[in-house]
Order: C-alpha cells, then sequence, then structure tokens
C-alpha cells in the first residue's frame, strides 16, 4: 500500500496545537453554545432549569458534568423542529432518520452549519490520505441520511473529483469504479463487502483496482475486517465517525498513518465517557458510553447527547486531539442472552478469524420455552468444499470459549445471506416481547 501520510504543513493549526491551547478553544465555544441553547431552546431552557444549572455556571470544562443530557427521545419529544435554535426562515437544510423505530429525529443546519460539517469531513478525508485532485466515490446513501451529502460536500471542500453515485446497484458500482478509476471510496464497510463479491463474480482482481484508501463508516465495524478489505483491494481501510444528531460524519477519523484510533475533532465537538447505567464521568481511559457536545453548531445545539456508542478515550498521537477508541458496539446492541452480553463484533471478530468462512453474517435469537438459543448464519467462502463445515465447528467452539455461550452455527452458500446496500442488518431478535 503506498504512503499517503498527510503533510504536516498541509493540517490545520488546531490539529497539532497544544493541549492547553485546545482545552481554551473548547471552553470559550462550550460557554456560548450552553448559552445560546439556554437562550434559544425551550427544550433546554426547561431541562436546565429543572437540573438547577444556568450556562453561567460552566466556568471550566468539568462543570459540563452539571448539566443534563440530551437522548434520542428528547428530539422526538420535539419532532419536527422543537430542538432549532434559530428561526426556521435561517435553516438551510433539514436532514432526518429513517423513523422505522419511531418518530424520525429531525436535525438542521445554517449556512455557517454546512460550511463547518464540510470542512471537518474534509479534514478526515485529509487524515485518511485524501488529496486535491483525487477522485472520490462515494457509495454513501444520499437523501435525509447525512452520509452521502455529508461526504460529498468535504470532498469537494478537499478538491476531490466527486462520483456520486450513492448506495445500491452493485454491478454499477463495480462498473464506475473500473471505468472511472478513483483513487478514493466512502461507503459503509459492509456494503464494501458487497463489491468485493461483485469483483469475484466478474473474475476481476480488486487488487488491481485503482482504489488507495477506503473512509468506512456507519456502522460498527473491526480491525479483522480492516486487514480483509485491505488485503483483498490492496488499501487502506481507515474508520470515520459521526452521527446525524451531532452534525454527521466527520466528528472524528482515523489517521492513515497510524490506524490507531479515531481522532475527535475537538475544536467542534466535545467528548465524554460515561458509566451507561449511572451517567456518572469515566476518566480517559476506561469503557463506557459516548456522549458528546456541539460546540460550533448555530442550528440545533446538542448538549451532552448520549449516542449509546461503547468505546474509551485515548491520548492523541498523529494528530493532538484525543482518540476514541475504535467503536465496537452499542449498547442498544448489545444481546443479553442466557444472561451473557454479547455484541455482533464479538462474533465478528471470531469468525474472520476463521478462512473458510466469510464476513457475511447473521445472529438470529429466539426463545424455546424459558431458554434464549442463538443462531449464527454464516455464508461460506466459495470453493472451500467441506472445510466450511468444519469451520463452523471450530466457530461454535470458540463463541462458547471466549464469550461463554452456546450457539447453532449454520453454514449457508455464498449469496445465501441477504446483502445491505447501506447498514447491515446484524441481528435477527425473534424472542417475543416481554
Amino acid at each position: 500500500m503506498l504512503d499517503l501520510t498527510p503533510p504536516r504543513a498541509s493540517l490545520d493549526p488546531i490539529e497539532i496545537a497544544s493541549r492547553d491551547e485546545i482545552a481554551a478553544l473548547q471552553l470559550s465555544r462550550l460557554q456560548a453554545t450552553l448559552r445560546h441553547a439556554y437562550d434559544n431552546v425551550p427544550h433546554y431552557r426547561a431541562a436546565f432549569d429543572a437540573a438547577g444549572v444556568h450556562p453561567d455556571d460552566c466556568r471550566a470544562l468539568a462543570d459540563l458534568a452539571k448539566f443534563p443530557f440530551t437522548a434520542k427521545a428528547d428530539l422526538r419529544d420535539n419532532y419536527p423542529f422543537g430542538m432549532f435554535a434559530v428561526p426556521r426562515e435561517r435553516i438551510a437544510r433539514v436532514h432526518a432518520s429513517s423513523g422505522t423505530t419511531g418518530k424520525a429525529t429531525v436535525v438542521g443546519y445554517t449556512k455557517n452549519d454546512i460550511d463547518v460539517w464540510a470542512e471537518v469531513v474534509a479534514r478526515s478525508i485529509r487524515a485518511s490520505g485524501g488529496r486535491a485532485g483525487m477522485m472520490c466515490h462515494i457509495a454513501y446513501g444520499y437523501g435525509l441520511f447525512t452520509g452521502g451529502l455529508g461526504a460529498h460536500y468535504g470532498a469537494e471542500r478537499l478538491g476531490c473529483t466527486v462520483v456520486p453515485i450513492s448506495g445500491g446497484m452493485t454491478e454499477r458500482q463495480v462498473t464506475l469504479i473500473e471505468d472511472f478509476r478513483p483513487e478514493i471510496i466512502m461507503v459503509t464497510p459492509s456494503y464494501m463487502l458487497a463489491i468485493l463479491d461483485e469483483y469475484t463474480r466478474r473474475g476481476l482482481d480488486p487488487r488491481a483496482s485503482s482504489l488507495k484508501v477506503g473512509i468506512f463508516g456507519a456502522e460498527p465495524w473491526t480491525n479483522a475486517m480492516r486487514s480483509e478489505i485491505e488485503v483483498a483491494f490492496d488499501m487502506h481501510a481507515v474508520d470515520i465517525y459521526g452521527l446525524s444528531e451531532v452534525m454527521g460524519p466527520g466528528v472524528a477519523n482515523e489517521c492513515v498513518e497510524t490506524k490507531d484510533g479515531l481522532h475527535i475533532w475537538e475544536d467542534h465537538f466535545y467528548p465524554e465517557i460515561i458509566d451507561p447505567e449511572t451517567g456518572a464521568v469515566l476518566p480517559d481511559g476506561e469503557k463506557g458510553e459516548l456522549v458528546f457536545t456541539s460546540l460550533t453548531k448555530e442550528a440545533m445545539p446538542v448538549i451532552r447527547y448520549r449516542t449509546r456508542d461503547l468505546t474509551r478515550l485515548l491520548p492523541g498521537t498523529a494528530r493532538s486531539m484525543r482518540r476514541m477508541e475504535k467503536v465496537t458496539g452499542r449498547s442498544d446492541d448489545m444481546m443479553i442472552v442466557r444472561g451473557v452480553n454479547v455484541f455482533p463484533t464479538q462474533i465478528e471478530e471470531i469468525l474472520l478469524s476463521l478462512e473458510a468462512l466469510s464476513a457475511h453474517y447473521q445472529i438470529v435469537l429466539t426463545r424455546e420455552g424459558r431458554m434464549d438459543e442463538m443462531e449464527v448464519k454464516v455464508e461460506a467462502r466459495a470453493e472451500v468444499g467441506d472445510a466450511a463445515n468444519a469451520a463452523a465447528k471450530l466457530l461454535a467452539r470458540r463463541i462458547k470459549d471466549k464469550i461463554g455461550i452456546t450457539a447453532w452455527v449454520t453454514v449457508l452458500p455464498p449469496e445465501g445471506i441477504e446483502r445491505s446496500q447501506g447498514k447491515a442488518r446484524r441481528i435477527v431478535d425473534l424472542r417475543p416481547k416481554i
């Protein structure tokens, strides 16, 4: 793989500023954000008053812990525009979640918010190894989902040539990659595997493709999957993080020269790690739930938003800004099977260590009487024959040894699991709701 380390002179000065400089900027912006939210969003005024706190009570970064959390339910309760801090006429764009599990969560952006968003995504692409003049193939979904347009504006801001293909149409994706010869692809990691399948189906060598770097996000993925993609395509696979409620993609990104966790762009987003049960703030280095406060958003500031993503904060390496460890699961994606906490990424890491099994899998939960049952459906790799069945037995044994639960493993032929055109559906929970 090529060395794509960005020249130090190309970095924004704040990326390599001292921690004292970063903290001073954060405090100033935090104080302004708390005041902006309190003065202009009825929900925050009521929540702060109920908690007995006022923006003037924030005299140090640690004082943020006095303020109440924001949860997804708060956004839904204020649907559609109740969380906006500027008049609707100043809103330049609206994005929203799919609303498949209830009311959609709606987010708004002023023109300045979109400008900041483009800047942090451009910073993320540069950290990944992208350069002005490179071609960027964007296969995130466009529309109300923030992924496609967020990536698009950032790639244009950096000076890339953008191919806005969006998700789906896998045959066309491969055709355009082969014909247009892009160096960068931005897509979910699970859909990148579908693109890899199409290369295999056509008899094309993915290592001979033009792709030099893949920027993957929107779902948890393991270092084992990183290795799978990097070896298959002879490319760098780099993690990008974001969520619509906080901004969209570009909240944090790995640096291609280290790939040791995602540097949070702390000049715009202030991170905390909390105990998901008690809400207590945990020190850097301890694992818990990630919480974000926006520092520069005008249209819809968010105060202590609970992401449900599980990670920990670490010191900066390639940049001065702190890193968040690769997200390996969400508190609301955690399965409890016979009293054992299980995350899909734990299963993924084990099965990707077995060469006869592919990275396409699904976990099906059922209940027989009072007992939970877990079935792992996984595809065999092409032309492995009986080796897949032996690998399935080994997978079941390793799940038992490493996680502590008994799982049934069902091996399916290639293409046996439905392909996602966006985020993969890893869990199918068929247990009766209590």
